[in-house]
């Protein structure tokens, strides 16, 4: 009998969908269960402690999928003790591989995020003005720590070396699926690679005029979700719905716009792209009629850096 794939799996700063996508691969999990080997998976899974995962020689794991994004030093820390444990080590998700939406916090400072946490909020009662510190003595004896919070969220690629990344919030788990069988195989790309199909979202789009036998009409207007109800089967670019289809990877199969929501960019770039939000700025002008559209669209740093602002040149410098 072949010698089973040690896997570790660690949930950094995030929500936890990207476990739930894993759990939905059901069948398809089972499939792949035999051959692996889960040595750990935590926080939400397994009864293990990350003393467990740092105790385990360096190199002894296969394969290590981290999900999450990086905000703390614990995370920080355990991140680079994946590193050090896995041989070859993958960024699940859109915040691992890019910062994801909590990189969005990355246009307020830390002490902005602070203050609306535990002073200005409405149902907030503070007055002792208690805040998170690393370090408290209680009862003159008991020494707490928690982990430092830094100013700001990185991804895990820009924090350590990663051999793949992957997109999506979370990735569909057919998609997760298709990864596992790759490394279980061995037939994974070239390190450093995105893990993707290498089509875009419109490539795959039912909605894509090219797909339908049609030209393709330029933006004449621009529309939020809540201006009524998209044309069925028509591009919803064409009808003026910002969608990022054009730039953003394909394997989710459309899943949004194929529901009347334009694509947002969570499957991260299409090959070749460096810069995420600055491919889409250049590819919806291109698409106008009317460069003075632009002035309509609803607090665009935050429309094309939704989920890759910690990634790209301009990092902290938003503001």
């Amino acid at each position: 009998m072949p010698e089973k794939v040690k896997l570790a799996y660690l949930l950094a700063g995030g929500c936890a969908g990207c476990d739930m996508a894993v759990v939905d691969l059901s069948e398809t999990l089972l499939d792949v269960l035999p051959q692996l080997e889960i040595v750990f998976w935590a926080p939400t899974v397994a009864d293990v402690k990350y003393k467990d995962l740092e105790a385990m020689p360096d190199g002894s794991i296969d394969v290590g999928l981290v999900a999450g994004m990086v905000r703390l030093s614990e995370q920080e820390h355990m991140v680079k003790v994946m590193r050090r444990k896995c041989k070859t080590l993958i960024a699940l998700g859109i915040c691992a591989s890019m910062g994801g939406i909590p990189g969005m916090a990355n246009m307020h400072s830390k002490k902005e995020i602070f203050d609306t946490a535990y002073f200005d909020t409405f149902s907030t009662d503070n007055p002792e003005g208690v805040v998170p510190r690393t370090n408290c003595l209680v009862d003159g004896k008991y020494e707490l720590t928690l982990p430092d919070f830094y100013e700001k969220v990185r991804s895990v690629a820009s924090v350590v070396d990663v051999d793949y990344l992957t997109g999506g919030c979370p990735p569909h788990h057919s998609f997760i699926g298709a990864a596992l069988t790759a490394v279980l195989e061995g037939k994974l790309p070239p390190r450093g690679s995105w893990l993707t199909g290498g089509k875009a979202v419109c490539d795959v789009c039912k909605r894509n005029p090219a797909l339908q036998g049609k030209e393709r009409e330029l933006i004449q207007d621009i529309k939020r979700v809540t201006d009524g109800e998209p044309e069925q089967d028509k591009c919803l670019l064409q009808e003026g719905y910002i969608c990022l289809g054009p730039v953003t990877q394909g394997d989710c199969n459309a899943q949004c716009p194929n529901v009347n929501m334009p694509c947002r960019g969570c499957g991260g770039p299409i090959p070749g792209v460096k810069d995420f939000g600055l491919r889409a700025v250049s590819a919806i002008a291109a698409s106008m009629t009317d460069e003075k559209l632009v002035d309509k669209i609803d607090c665009p740093a935050k429309l094309f850096y939704r989920y890759s602002l910690p990634s790209s040149i301009l990092g902290g410098k938003l503001k």
